[in-house]
């Protein structure tokens, strides 16, 4: 039961069967066999099932309700029962990309140290490659990075999937139409991350699948928040996660440039050697997949 109503809860926050089956890493027929039983055991409705969406039914918002309800005291149990505050380490060593270390990583771990305020972090943020490296070299245990690599040695585990925009100063007004097509996108003033910034690798990848070689790179940071921060005073462009961009957008100061026919998107991993294992690791991960967003 348990299963199904988180499965549950996770449709109805996204609306999409597709969407909630990427974040919980199962089918999409699964997706739709739990909700089916629940409706069945609940002689109800959950969802109105249009052509190219979903939407909850009166019913199903008021479940949404008692199952929002149900899984805080299931989480409740976990936490008495299952996941006694003795039984954590008192040290957790481990890597974040930056991207993720600036954006979203800092609000899970003060969250997680609410519950566990006997347990401290060494939260290593650095660019995926060094990340990667710093694993390898047995510096720390786990990680969660952007992107993954062929590496038999590293082991990796899709987090949450992002996308990669193009934004540039909320005040330029080159491009009424805010949107611009592939041939513009290569002419254009970008800024640019480093070379080894998993970010940097994923736009590669995607231009070269389009016939891009290069973008008309005027500068290179080794960090989004630089990026930014030439941004705001300057009328050039960049490729950046749009978790990193979420305040700017609601503040006015950066504002997003659609590009036709092309979506660049990449998953966030969570990333180990290969046949590492650690009950620490499994429960973190289950803390973060469950508060990331809250």
């Amino acid at each position: 039961m348990k299963t199904k109503l988180h499965i549950f809860k996770i449709v109805a926050k996204h609306l999409s069967f597709t969407k909630a089956a990427e974040q919980l890493h199962i089918s999409q027929p699964a997706i739709s066999k739990a909700i089916k039983n629940l409706e069945q055991e609940y002689k109800t409705t959950l969802f109105i099932r249009k052509r190219n969406s979903i939407e909850l039914t009166t019913e199903g918002k008021s479940f949404l309700i008692y199952t929002n309800k149900i899984l805080e005291i299931y989480a409740q149990m976990d936490e008495k029962f299952l996941h006694k505050k003795d039984e954590f380490p008192n040290f957790i060593n481990f890597g974040v990309s930056t991207t993720l270390s600036n954006y979203i990583i800092p609000k899970v771990i003060a969250k997680f140290t609410t519950q566990y305020p006997q347990t401290k972090f060494n939260i290593v943020s650095n660019n995926s490659e060094n990340i990667e490296n710093s694993i390898l070299n047995e510096d720390i245990d786990f990680a969660i990075t952007e992107g993954s690599t062929a590496n038999p040695k590293l082991q990796f585990e899709k987090f949450i999937k992002d996308e990669i925009v193009l934004v540039t100063n909320v005040n330029n007004n080159a491009f009424q139409k805010g949107s611009i097509d592939i041939d513009t996108l290569k002419e254009i003033p970008i800024v640019e991350r480093e070379r080894g910034s998993g970010t940097k690798v994923i736009i590669d990848t995607f231009l070269s699948k389009h016939n891009v070689k290069q973008l008309n790179a005027v500068v290179f940071f080794n960090s989004t928040e630089a990026i930014k921060n030439y941004l705001y005073h300057s009328d050039h462009y960049a490729l950046l996660s749009i978790h990193s961009i979420s305040d700017d957008l609601i503040n006015n100061k950066l504002k997003i440039i659609d590009i036709k026919d092309l979506s660049i998107e990449r998953w966030f991993y969570f990333v180990n050697r290969t046949g590492y294992l650690s009950q620490t690791f499994e429960y973190f991960k289950t803390f973060i997949r469950y508060n990331y967003n809250f």
